[in-house]
């Protein structure tokens, strides 16, 4: 049977390799321009980190880890026969691998609180897993990057991740990005006039699907969920919340005259945007947007969401404010805020609009013809102070006709290819050739290395 791999899941050759990197180096670069270090957490965590912050949704999705050994001994038969896998799977699996990054940096922060100096800036740059159904831009393997700030409840921070985002979309070239904005405070303020903040999760998860289900569907979710009739008619104009941003944020001020939480999220948001206004961006737009929810209940103030309007992609980044995170693992009041960057969905949006024209696929500038044991020798000897001054050099491992050696030099685009036969040998002298022009050119290495390096 043919090998394969699971769905949702991809190799990746070295083009592709080299595209990613430079998407990984342009982000990290960023992140270390605005003050954030770096850490590394485990690719799994214990069930009892991830499971319940994500909603019953992201629960569903985290992929879950068997015991080792014989996992099913300890099991008691009643529960088997059941076949309810919600109540087995505690029984043989402790460990998930991680859905996102945000919960595992909670649980660092927690873990290493004593080691660190708030506010603690972080950033992370690992993959994450999701059994979601895999379609264009969803994978159920990808990287996220990440930047996050514990320890401070201050909104310079939102301000700041808004620029972080739109240095980085800048600097690869993306033209059109939208950063969308919402604070969850606005969405409770919301649930409270239209009279349903007991069902507050039902409600902004719902929500959080306009662009996907549409009005109808949202509002089909919403009754399933058992909100009424004439709290979904007060929604309405959230469905067609259009216009300046001056008249969005007077429609939204009207609609929570009456809500005090309400009220307090959107100074927040006025805020945010009186400031990047007075900043402003190089090619970013910032926009309000009431129906954006994200879908994740550990969010406690602003979310934001960021979208390319060139391609149809999905959300490309995303985040907020989550002031009651690393309570859920015992360590009260240190508010947080973060973002991330959807690595794979970036990559495609990219390659659509044909912006990775300067990557370059690593590989050798000089190749070494091998001759013969004699000569490979002598070769390697030039290799070796080659590499030694940066420049990097291989020889062709096989004593092969001079044609394929050649070819395969044409073929991964190699710059010089270094000729030394007997000749050669007794002058300690190299035949350098410029596989561009065709000029050949009898040097010692010295000179080799000056040529090669200009």
């Amino acid at each position: 049977m043919k090998p394969s791999i699971p769905k949702g899941t991809r190799d990746f050759s070295a083009t592709e390799i080299a595209k990613r990197n430079y998407i990984f180096n342009t982000i990290k670069n960023a992140f270390e321009n605005f003050g954030f270090e770096p850490i590394e957490t485990p690719s799994f965590e214990n069930s009892a980190t991830l499971m319940g912050k994500y909603g019953e949704e992201g629960d569903r999705l985290i992929f879950k880890i068997l015991n080792s050994g014989d996992y099913l001994k300890k099991v008691e038969s009643d529960l088997l026969s059941d076949k309810n896998s919600q109540k087995v799977t505690p029984k043989i699996s402790d460990k998930a691998l991680r859905y996102d990054l945000t919960v595992p940096f909670a649980r660092y922060v927690v873990q290493h609180l004593n080691d660190l100096t708030l506010p603690f800036k972080r950033y992370q740059m690992q993959a994450v897993w999701r059994a979601d159904r895999p379609q264009k831009g969803r994978f159920r393997e990808f990287y996220q990057c990440d930047a996050d700030v514990v320890g401070s409840t201050s909104l310079w921070q939102e301000v700041e991740f808004i620029q972080l985002y739109d240095t980085v979309f800048s600097s690869l070239g993306l033209t059109d990005v939208s950063i969308k904005i919402n604070n969850r405070k606005i969405l409770a303020g919301i649930a409270e006039v239209i009279g349903a903040q007991d069902k507050l999760i039902d409600f902004t998860v719902a929500l959080d699907k306009l662009d996907k289900i549409g009005k109808d569907g949202v509002i089909q979710e919403l009754e399933r969920k058992g909100i009424s009739e004439s709290a979904i008619l007060k929604l309405n104009p959230l469905f067609d919340f259009t216009g300046s941003i001056d008249a969005k944020m007077a429609s939204l001020k009207a609609l929570l005259k009456d809500s005090e939480i309400g009220q307090k999220g959107i100074a927040e948001m006025q805020f945010i945007l009186d400031n990047i206004t007075s900043l402003g961006l190089e090619t970013a737009n910032l926009e309000p947007d009431v129906t954006l929810a994200r879908g994740l209940n550990y969010y406690t103030g602003t979310i934001l969401e960021v979208v390319s309007n060139q391609v149809s992609m999905g959300s490309i980044g995303g985040g907020g404010r989550y002031d009651d995170l690393t309570g859920i693992f015992g360590l009260k009041n240190l508010s947080g805020m973060g973002i991330s960057f959807g690595l794979d969905r970036i990559y495609l949006v990219l390659e659509e609009l044909n912006l990775f024209e300067k990557v370059q696929v690593s590989k050798p500038k000089v190749l070494f013809i091998n001759f013969g044991e004699t000569e490979a020798r002598f070769a390697l000897q030039g290799i070796k102070k080659l590499r030694a001054n940066n420049i990097s050099a291989e020889l062709y491992p096989d004593n092969a006709k001079m044609k394929k050696q050649m070819g395969y030099a044409n073929k991964r685009q190699i710059a010089y290819v270094v000729l030394a036969g007997g000749n050669e040998i007794a002058n300690n002298q190299y035949t350098l050739k410029n596989m561009t022009t065709g000029e050949q050119s009898l040097v010692n290495l010295e000179e080799l290395a000056r040529i090669v390096k200009k």
